[in-house]
């Protein structure tokens, strides 16, 4: 199941930091994106996002695909390393 399956950053990959620049740039507050997955359909909490963007929590298939569309950006944006 799609829900199940967690994302791991890597050494050069921070998907977490790469969600807090584009939501930022956006001008959208946390709890903004996190209404905004809700209405996706995919569950998250402002503790987790926070967690997330900190690179802390791994994050779920679910909630990057809902993070992705509610951010209106590529998946290459949000996978994007440190060294580009």
């Amino acid at each position: 199941m799609i829900e199940d399956t967690s994302i791991k950053n890597d050494g050069s990959i921070q998907i977490g930091s790469n969600i807090k620049k584009l939501r930022e740039a956006k001008g959208m507050k946390s709890g903004d994106l996190v209404r905004q997955v809700h209405l996706k359909g995919a569950n998250i909490t402002a503790f987790s996002l926070s967690k997330i963007e900190a690179n802390t929590q791994h994050i779920k298939a679910s909630q990057l695909k809902a993070i992705k569309e509610s951010l209106n950006c590529s998946y290459e944006k949000l996978f994007t390393s440190d060294e580009e």
